[in-house]
C-alpha cells in the first residue's frame, strides 16, 4: 500500500515538475508575444506620424499602416491558446505548436513556436501509433489565459497501439473536454483538436473543386474555416492579391463564425452570403420558399435574357417626329436592321447599344439627306446632318426609347412588378401560378434570391463605361504629369546623394508611381473585392453548399473562374426547395466530373443517444448516406412531451425554464416552424428570461434562442427543444431533411414537444 502511494506521489511530483517546465516555456512565449506587440505598436505610431509628403511616401505609409495594423490584430487574436501542443521526436528534438510562428531573432531565427499550418506541425494531427512519422510523443496542453493547467500525453509506439478509442482520436481527453464545454453563441476554432481526417482535408491541394460531404457534427464548418487559414498561410503570395471568399447561408451564421479566422491568425478573408455579393444592394426582403425556388432555377437565365431583349423595341410600322421643321420617320425596317446588327455584335445590351445607335443614326442621316438630294451632298455634309440629329432632343429621346440604357435594378424591378412584362418573358418557362408567386409591388425590398438575378442581369446588360474611362484617362494623364514633375525636382535637387538620385530615376519610373497612386493601398484584397462586382477570387469556400440554387452557383462560378473551390455540405440536410440533390448535379454544368470528394464520417457534436434518433429520420430519405458515428455519449436520452396546440403558449415557458435549469450556463435553442415562431415568438421572448428571437443580432448570444430550422443551420447549442415535428415534416418537400437538421443541433440534451401524436420515425425504435 505504501509502495503504491509512493508511486502515486512520485508520479504527481513528476507531473508537477513537467507542468512547471511547460509554464516556464509558455511564459517565455507570451513575453516574446508582448515584445512583438510593443515593437509593432511602436512602428505603427511612427508610421502614422509620417506625413507622407510625396506620392511614393504616401503609398508606402498606407501599406505599412495596413501591415502593422493587421499584425496587431493577429497578435491580439492569438492571446488565448497561444501554445497548445508539443511534439517529441525520435531523434530527441522537440518543438511546441501554436496559433502562429514565433522566432528567436538573436539565435538565427530559431523557431520558438511552430505555426499549426506549417508542414512541421502536420504530424501533430496525423501521427498515429501505426504511422508515427518520427513522433515519439505528442503532448496536448490545457491552458487558461497564460497559465498551464494540465497536459495529456500520447506515446506513439507499437506497445501503445491499442490506446485511445477505436475511432483513432488524437488527444481524446482534450477533444472530449472541448466538446463537453458550454456553447457561447460564437463558434470556437478546433485548432487544438483537429483530427486526422479533418487535417487531410484542411491541407488538400488548392487546385480544382474539393467537395467535403459530412453529416451533422462532423466539423464541416470548422474544417472549411481552418482550410481558409491554411491556404492563406501556404499560398500567401497567390491569394494575397485575389483574396479568399467564404460564403455562408445567412447573416446569423456569419456572426456565429466571425471570430474563428481572426483566432487562427487571418483577417483578410471576405465573409458573405450569396445575398451580399452585389455591391450597393442590401437584401432585406424575404421570398416565400416557392418564389425563392422559382427565382433560383436555371431557366431564369432565359427569362432574364428575354426581359432584356424585350426592351430592344421596334415600331409596328413607323414612329414620326419633327426634325428641322419636317417629318422624320423611324421606319420598322430601318430599326429592325439596326437591332439585328447590334444583336449580332454579341455584346451586352448597354455596349451593343452603341452599335444600334450608329446604325440607326446612319439610316436617319440618309433619310434627311434625301430631302436635299443625296447625290448633291458630300461626306462632310452627311457628317454635319448626323451631328445635328445626335444633338436634337426629340431625336435622341426616340432613339433612347427604342434601345434604352438599362440597369439591373431597373429591369428586375419592372419585370417582377409588371404582370404583362413577366408574362412575356416567362411564357415558355412558367405557368400562371408560378408567375403569381413572383409578382410583387414596385420598389419592394430586394431578397437574397433577387441578388443572383441582378448579378445575371449585370452580365447581360454590361456597363457602357466609355465616359468613365475617358475621365479616368484624363485623371491618369494629370497624375502622370504631376509625378513626372516630382521626379524631375528630386533628380535636380543638389542635396540628394548620387546613389539616391539613381534610385529615384532608374528604379521608380513615373508610370509605376502613378499606378501606385491610383490603387487604394489602404484596402485589403477582401475589402476591394467587396466593392467590385466583377472581382475574381483566388479561392472560394462555400458552407452549407447544398442549399444554393442553380442561379446562385452561376454567381459563384463567375467569382472564381479558376474553379479553385472548397464546397462543404450535406445533401441529407438540404432544406431549400431548389437545393442540391447530389453534388454531381450541382457541378456537372461547370466542371463535369472533374471534382474530388472527401468525406467526414465522425460526429463530434451530437451525442450517440440523439444521433440514434436522428438516424431513423435519415433512413426515410432518398439517399445512400449513412449517419456519422458519434464519438461520445451524453448520458441523456431524448425526451418527448405531448402538449395540445392550444396549450403551447402556456406550457412552453415552463418547459423552456426546466430545460434551461438542466443545461446550466449553456445555450438552448427552441426550434419552431415559421408560422409558430411568428405566433408564439414575441410572447415567448417576453415571458422567458434571457430569450431572444434568432434573427435579432443578439439572438445567438442569449441563453435561449428562438429560431426556425432554416435559421439554425450550421449552428450548435447545448440543448435543443424541437416544437411540433409533424408540422416541420409537412412544411416543405424537404421536411424530413429539415427535421434531421433540427434534431442534430444539440451537444447535450434534446427535447421534443408534439401537439399531435409523435411521428412514427421519432419513436425510439423507428416503428
Amino acid at each position: 500500500m505504501s509502495n503504491a502511494r509512493a508511486d502515486r506521489d512520485a508520479h504527481a511530483d513528476q507531473r508537477g515538475r513537467e507542468i512547471a517546465d511547460e509554464q516556464d516555456y509558455l511564459s517565455m512565449l507570451y513575453a516574446k508575444l508582448d515584445d512583438l506587440r510593443e515593437e509593432t505598436t511602436r512602428r505603427l505610431r511612427t508610421t502614422l506620424r509620417d506625413s507622407g509628403g510625396s506620392p511614393q511616401a504616401r503609398t508606402e505609409r498606407d501599406i505599412s499602416t495596413r501591415m502593422y495594423t493587421d499584425r496587431l490584430t493577429q497578435i491580439s487574436a492569438v492571446e488565448h491558446g497561444l501554445c497548445f501542443g508539443r511534439l517529441d521526436l525520435d531523434g530527441g528534438e522537440s518543438f511546441h505548436i501554436g496559433r502562429l510562428g514565433l522566432f528567436d531573432e538573436e539565435h538565427d531565427y530559431e523557431p520558438l513556436l511552430v505555426d499549426w499550418r506549417a508542414p512541421a506541425a502536420r504530424p501533430f494531427y496525423l501521427a498515429t501509433a501505426a504511422s508515427r512519422d518520427g513522433v515519439r510523443r505528442r503532448r496536448h496542453l490545457r491552458t487558461s489565459m497564460r497559465r498551464v493547467l494540465d497536459f495529456e500525453d500520447e506515446v506513439l509506439d507499437l506497445d501503445a497501439a491499442e490506446q485511445g478509442s477505436d475511432l483513432g482520436l488524437a488527444g481524446e481527453a482534450t477533444l472530449l473536454a472541448k466538446l463537453d464545454a458550454r456553447r457561447t453563441g460564437q463558434m470556437q476554432d478546433i485548432v487544438e483538436t483537429i483530427q486526422g481526417e479533418q487535417d487531410r482535408i484542411i491541407r488538400a491541394s488548392m487546385n480544382g473543386v474539393l467537395v467535403v460531404q459530412g453529416g451533422p457534427g462532423t466539423g464541416k464548418t470548422a474544417v472549411a474555416l481552418h482550410r481558409a487559414a491554411y491556404l492563406l498561410y501556404t499560398f500567401r503570395e497567390q491569394l494575397a492579391k485575389r483574396g479568399v471568399l467564404v460564403v455562408g447561408p445567412n447573416e446569423t451564421f456569419l456572426r456565429y463564425i466571425g471570430q474563428v479566422l481572426p483566432s487562427l491568425g487571418e483577417t483578410g478573408v471576405l465573409l458573405s452570403t450569396t445575398g451580399g455579393l452585389y455591391p450597393g444592394v442590401t437584401a432585406t426582403g424575404a421570398d416565400s420558399p416557392r418564389a425563392a425556388e422559382i427565382k433560383g432555377r436555371a431557366d431564369m437565365v432565359a427569362v432574364l435574357t428575354a426581359a432584356v431583349r424585350d426592351r430592344q423595341r421596334v415600331p409596328r410600322d413607323y414612329v414620326e417626329i419633327t426634325f428641322d421643321r419636317a417629318p422624320l420617320r423611324f421606319h420598322r425596317k430601318a430599326v429592325t436592321q439596326a437591332r439585328t446588327k447590334a444583336r449580332r455584335a454579341r455584346r451586352p445590351h448597354n455596349l451593343a447599344r452603341r452599335v444600334f445607335r450608329d446604325e440607326l443614326y446612319a439610316a436617319l442621316t440618309l433619310q434627311v439627306a434625301d430631302r436635299y438630294g443625296r447625290d448633291l451632298l458630300d461626306p462632310r455634309d452627311l457628317d454635319e446632318i448626323s451631328a445635328e440629329l445626335r444633338a436634337d432632343p426629340a431625336v435622341t429621346a426616340e432613339v433612347e426609347a427604342l434601345w434604352p440604357e438599362l440597369t439591373p435594378q431597373q429591369v428586375l424591378d419592372e419585370l417582377l412588378s409588371d404582370a404583362d412584362r413577366l408574362a412575356d418573358a416567362t411564357r415558355k418557362h412558367l405557368d400562371d401560378a408560378e408567375r403569381a408567386a413572383l409578382l410583387r409591388e414596385p420598389g419592394a425590398p430586394w431578397t437574397a434570391a433577387d441578388v443572383s438575378l441582378l448579378d445575371e442581369l449585370a452580365e447581360l446588360l454590361g456597363e457602357d463605361d466609355a465616359a468613365t474611362r475617358a475621365e479616368q484617362d484624363r485623371r491618369q494623364r494629370e497624375e502622370l504629369a504631376y509625378v513626372q514633375g516630382v521626379l524631375h525636382i528630386m533628380e535636380q535637387d543638389e542635396e540628394i546623394a548620387d546613389e539616391e538620385r539613381l534610385r529615384v530615376s532608374d528604379v521608380l519610373d513615373a508610370e509605376l508611381l502613378a499606378e501606385r497612386q491610383q490603387t487604394r493601398s489602404d484596402l485589403t484584397a477582401a475589402e476591394r473585392a467587396a466593392e467590385d462586382r466583377t472581382w475574381t477570387f483566388g479561392h472560394v469556400i462555400v458552407d452549407e453548399a447544398q442549399e444554393l440554387s442553380p442561379m446562385a452557383w452561376r454567381v459563384l462560378m463567375r467569382r472564381c473562374p479558376s474553379r479553385s473551390m472548397t464546397l462543404v455540405g450535406d445533401v441529407a440536410q438540404t432544406g431549400a426547395l431548389g437545393g442540391a440533390r447530389s453534388w454531381g448535379e450541382v457541378l456537372g454544368p461547370y466542371v463535369q466530373d472533374r471534382w474530388n470528394l472527401a468525406e467526414l464520417t465522425v460526429n463530434y457534436r451530437t451525442p450517440a443517444e440523439i444521433m440514434a434518433l436522428a438516424a431513423n429520420v435519415l433512413s426515410t430519405m432518398d439517399t445512400e448516406l449513412r449517419a456519422p458515428v458519434s464519438v461520445r455519449t451524453s448520458g441523456h436520452e431524448p425526451w418527448t412531451r405531448q402538449v395540445p396546440e392550444e396549450h403551447l403558449a402556456a406550457e412552453l415557458p415552463e418547459l423552456i425554464a426546466a430545460e434551461r435549469a438542466s443545461i446550466g450556463d449553456g445555450t438552448l435553442a427552441v426550434l419552431l416552424p415559421p408560422e409558430l415562431l411568428a405566433d408564439l415568438g414575441p410572447a415567448l421572448a417576453t415571458s422567458v428570461p434571457g430569450s431572444a428571437i434568432g434573427t435579432d443580432p443578439e439572438g445567438l448570444s442569449s441563453p435561449v434562442a428562438l429560431l426556425t430550422v432554416e435559421q439554425c443551420k450550421g449552428l450548435e447549442f447545448d440543448g435543443v427543444l424541437v416544437v411540433d415535428p409533424e408540422r416541420i415534416l409537412d412544411g416543405s418537400e424537404h421536411g424530413a431533411n429539415d427535421l434531421y437538421v433540427a434534431l442534430t443541433r444539440a451537444t447535450q440534451r434534446l427535447g421534443i414537444v408534439h401537439p399531435g401524436p409523435l411521428p412514427t420515425l421519432l419513436h425510439p425504435s423507428g416503428k
